[in-house]
């Protein structure tokens, strides 16, 4: 009796594995793999794989798509060709994108999160999304290589089709001043990430409409916080700053940042920040230098010698050109003092017969006379 339910067991097991089985195949023919991706309930993984463009065979069900470290230069509407309402999160990252054209992502309704980081993008259509995107989160780090192209691959942040973005990381981009309104239409923007970014400055009301929670300005090339970027601060006084790994230079201008460094209560790690330069105070903790020891004078001095030096060389050069102007209107000038000398000496000798007239009286005389 117990051999008969061993075997009874085994058959019910191997009945169910069967099943199993078939209902897989059943579903994978339905939906189908793409070659080369591997595909596992609702995720389809095509990594590293030499594809140079995005599968097509797509199951309809899937919700989390990776296509990363390929060489897809370019995304377009081709590339989605097929209507895919449970897609929410894409993976792009690492596949040498340089172009993203529009209509892209039109039949991804739902998409929420999107990863281009590591790409090299040289245009972005404003018309690759659609107007009622759903899009959450978008990662275009280390995307962009050059910032006078930067600017112009951005200004499709600034259409207006992106309601629902509350995370965008544009971190390890060489973009070295954030172009101006791209953030004006953002509406629910609220963490930003500029880390490594090359920033310098944050001016002209570039944070006043997003309402931002958290921006992250570290390891960038901030020396110190000019008034026009701490009243970009103040329009949001909840907002958390992250501003360590700054190149802060400790010198006699740097007074109005400590100063609102010190009352603010904005900056997440305040006690992070180390002086840069001069040589002196490197690495220390930017609050606790002494105000004594914020001088300018020997950085002025190498100004001045730098400036004096310039001078001088100014003026040899202007020197060496107007002896040079000169020997080459030699001849003229010789002719010019010639004309100059005969007429000094032709009044000279006019002078001199007067004066003779006016020493001999008869001569005298005879000149009244002969005015007469």
């Amino acid at each position: 009796a117990k051999l008969y339910l061993v075997f009874r067991l085994c058959q019910l097991v191997k009945s169910a594995v069967l099943n199993v089985l078939f209902l897989l195949v059943i579903a994978l023919s339905c939906h189908g793999c793409p070659d080369k991706c591997l595909c596992s309930s609702q995720t389809v993984k095509c990594q590293n794989q030499n594809l140079d463009a995005i599968p097509h065979s797509l199951p309809n069900n899937t919700k989390f798509l990776f296509v990363t470290g390929n060489s897809i230069s370019r995304i377009s509407a081709a590339s989605f060709p097929a209507r895919l309402d449970q897609l929410t999160d894409l993976y792009l990252s690492g596949n040498e994108v340089e172009y993203v054209d529009d209509m892209v992502f039109h039949n991804l309704p739902n998409l929420q999160k999107l990863d281009l980081s590591n790409n090299q993008i040289l245009n972005f259509s404003k018309d690759a999304f659609p107007d009622d995107s759903k899009l959450q989160l978008l990662n275009l780090s280390r995307c962009f290589q050059n910032h006078s192209t930067a600017d112009l691959v951005l200004n499709f942040l600034s259409r207006g089709n992106l309601p629902r973005l509350t995370n965008l990381d544009l971190s390890s981009n060489d973009l070295v001043i954030l172009p101006d309104s791209i953030l004006t239409n953002l509406s629910s923007l609220a963490s930003l990430s500029l880390q490594n970014s090359s920033i310098i400055s944050i001016h002209n009301g570039t944070l006043k409409a997003p309402p931002l929670q958290d921006l992250d300005l570290r390891d960038n090339s901030l020396r110190d916080l000019p008034l026009s970027m701490q009243a970009e601060f103040n329009l949001k006084p909840g907002l958390r700053i992250w501003l360590a790994g700054n190149p802060w230079r400790c010198d006699c201008f740097i007074d109005e940042t400590l100063a609102w460094l010190r009352n603010s209560t904005q900056v997440v790690d305040l006690q992070n920040l180390t002086c840069a330069d001069p040589e002196a105070l490197r690495r220390h903790l930017l609050l606790q230098v002494e105000q004594s020891k914020l001088k300018c004078s020997s950085e002025m001095e190498g100004v001045l010698e730098t400036s004096y030096v310039f001078l001088g060389l100014v003026l040899a050069l202007i020197g060496v050109i107007f002896l040079l102007v000169l020997y080459l209107n030699r001849k003229g000038i010789k002719r010019w003092m010639y004309n100059i000398r005969d007429a000094c000496r032709d009044h000279m000798e006019g002078y001199h017969y007067r004066y003779e007239i006016n020493s001999d009286p008869r001569l005298a005389n005879l000149s009244i006379n002969s005015d007469v």
